[in-house]
C-alpha cells in the first residue's frame, strides 16, 4: 500500500519511481505538518524522548502522513512493521500476525502493527486486539478518517491515545512543491497565481499534490501557465465530502454554528460547501427552517415564515435557480435577532413533565360533561378569563400541590423584548391576583 510520506523499501525496484514515492521522507524531522503531533512538547515527541511509546489512533483526512509516521516510528523505536489494511484483512489473516508477533517477541522483537482504515473492523475484531496490546505482542498504531469516538469500541480507545492529524495548509504544501522541484531539479512552468491555484486543487492532501505536479512537470511548454492555463488541462479534484459520514456532519455543523454566530457570510460559504458536495437541497432547507425555530425563535416570528416560504419557492423552482431562494432564507435566519429561550423552556418542560408525568390537573380546569362529574367537583370554581378585569383571571393551571414552574424566560431582543414585557404584565397580575 503507498504513502506519500512512508520510508524506503529495503530494496529499492529498479522501475521508474512515481514522485510521491521518490520523496518519502527517511526520519520523523523530513515530515512536512503535524508539529502539533511531531513537535518535541508535541505528544510523539515527549513519548520518544522519554523511550516510552503507546498505542495510537491516528485520526485525520487522506494524503496527510498516517502511514508514513507510522512506518518511522517502528524506525525510531527498532521494532518490527507490519501493516494491514482493514478492507483487506480477515479473521484467519489477523491469527497470522498475532501468532508472527508472539514469536518475533519471544526473539526479543517487539512489533508495530499498522492498521490502515481501522474503522473498519467491526467490533468483535476491534476486540480481538485487546489481549495482544495488554501483553505487549504488538503496539497497535491505527489509522481512521472517520471519528475515533463513533467508529472504534471503547475498549480499544481505553489503551490508546488518539492523535488528530490535519490537513496540510498551503504553506505546508509550497514547501512540498519546493522539495518535489528540487528532485526533479527543475522549476515547474507555473505564474504566481498558478502555483497557489495548484496547491489549492490539492485542498490540503499531500499526496494529490505530488501527483498534480507530476503531471504539471511532465508538460512540454515555454514560459510559465496562467490559472486558466492550468485550469484547463487539469481536473479540478472533487471535494471531500461524504453525505452520509463524518465530513456531513462537520459542514452542517459549521453551517449550523455560522448562524448561531449571526455571520451570514460563513454561513453562506458552508451552504455552498456542502451544495457543491452533492447534499441535497430540501435537507439544507429542513436544517434551515431548524435553525430558524431553535436559534431565532420568537426574538423573530418572521423568520420561520420566511424559511417555509422559502422551501416551498425551491420546491415549485427546482435546481439550480430554487437554491437561492434557500440562501436568502439562510441570511434572514444569520442576521435575524437571535434567542432560544422557547426551546430552553420547552426542554425544561419536558424534565418537569417526566417527573410528574402522573399528576392530574387541577380539578377547576377539567371539563365537567356529565353530571356525576359534576357532582365531583369537576369544573366547580373555574373562573371564566374574559370574565375577569383584564380578561385574567390568575388561576392556577399547574397540577393541585405542584411548584408553580418557571419554563419561558424572555430575552432582551428583538420580538421577544415585547414578550418579555407581556410576561412581566401577567405575572405582576397573577401576583396582584392571588394576593390572600
Amino acid at each position: 500500500m503507498t504513502d506519500l510520506f512512508a520510508s524506503s523499501p529495503s530494496e529499492p525496484s529498479k522501475d521508474p519511481r512515481p514522485l510521491a514515492d521518490r520523496l518519502r521522507p527517511q526520519r520523523l524531522g523530513d515530515v512536512i505538518g503535524q508539529e502539533q503531533v511531531l513537535g518535541p512538547d508535541a505528544p510523539l515527541g515527549t513519548m520518544l524522548s522519554s523511550g516510552s511509546l503507546s498505542s495510537l489512533i491516528f485520526w485525520g483526512p487522506p494524503g496527510v502522513g498516517k502511514t508514513t509516521i507510522a512506518r518511522l516510528l517502528a524506525d525510531e523505536t527498532d521494532l518490527h512493521f507490519v501493516q494491514i489494511s482493514a478492507i483487506f484483512t480477515g479473521v484467519p489473516d489477523l491469527r497470522k500476525v498475532f501468532e508472527a508477533a508472539k514469536i518475533r517477541r519471544q526473539n526479543g522483537r517487539g512489533t508495530l502493527l499498522f492498521v490502515d482504515e481501522i474503522h473498519r473492523f467491526n467490533k468483535a475484531q476491534q476486540d480481538g486486539f485487546l489481549p495482544y496490546m495488554e501483553d505487549g505482542t504488538i503496539l497497535l498504531v491505527g489509522a481512521t478518517t472517520e471519528n475515533p469516538s463513533f467508529e472504534l469500541n471503547a475498549a480499544v480507545l481505553s489503551r490508546s491515545q488518539v492523535l488528530i492529524l490535519t490537513r496540510l495548509d498551503l504553506a505546508d504544501l509550497e514547501r512540498l512543491a519546493q522539495r518535489a522541484e528540487k528532485d526533479l531539479d527543475r522549476a515547474l512552468p507555473l505564474d504566481g497565481h498558478a502555483r497557489e491555484a495548484l496547491l489549492e486543487m490539492a485542498d490540503g492532501d499531500g499526496r494529490a499534490l505530488l501527483n498534480l505536479i507530476e503531471q504539471v512537470a511532465a508538460w512540454k511548454v515555454d514560459g510559465k501557465l496562467s490559472t486558466d492555463d492550468l485550469t484547463k488541462r487539469l481536473m479540478k479534484r472533487a471535494a471531500k465530502y461524504d453525505k452520509s459520514g463524518e465530513e456531513h456532519y462537520n459542514l452542517i455543523s459549521a453551517l449550523h454554528k455560522s448562524v448561531r454566530g449571526s455571520d451570514p457570510d460563513a454561513a453562506l460559504y458552508w451552504f455552498a460547501r456542502m451544495l457543491a458536495g452533492g447534499e441535497d437541497p430540501r435537507y439544507l432547507a429542513r436544517r434551515i427552517t431548524r435553525m430558524a425555530v431553535e436559534e431565532v425563535g420568537l426574538a423573530d416570528p418572521q423568520a420561520q415564515a420566511v424559511c417555509l416560504q422559502s422551501w416551498d419557492a425551491y420546491e415549485r423552482i427546482g435546481s439550480p435557480e430554487g437554491e437561492l431562494a434557500l440562501a436568502q432564507a439562510l441570511v434572514y435566519v444569520a442576521l435575524a435577532p437571535k434567542s432560544n429561550a422557547a426551546y430552553v423552556g420547552y426542554k425544561a418542560a419536558v424534565v418537569a413533565a417526566k417527573q410528574t408525568g402522573s399528576t392530574p390537573p387541577p380539578s377547576h380546569i377539567i371539563n365537567a360533561p356529565t353530571q356525576m362529574m359534576k357532582e365531583q367537583g369537576f369544573g366547580a370554581g373555574y373562573a371564566y378569563d374574559h370574565d375577569a378585569e383584564d380578561a385574567f383571571s390568575g388561576q392556577n393551571y399547574f397540577p393541585d400541590g405542584m411548584k408553580r414552574g418557571v419554563y419561558y424566560l424572555p430575552v432582551d431582543r428583538g420580538f421577544e423584548r415585547e414578550l418579555k414585557k407581556r410576561v412581566d404584565y401577567f405575572a405582576g397580575l397573577r401576583a396582584k391576583r392571588n394576593k390572600p
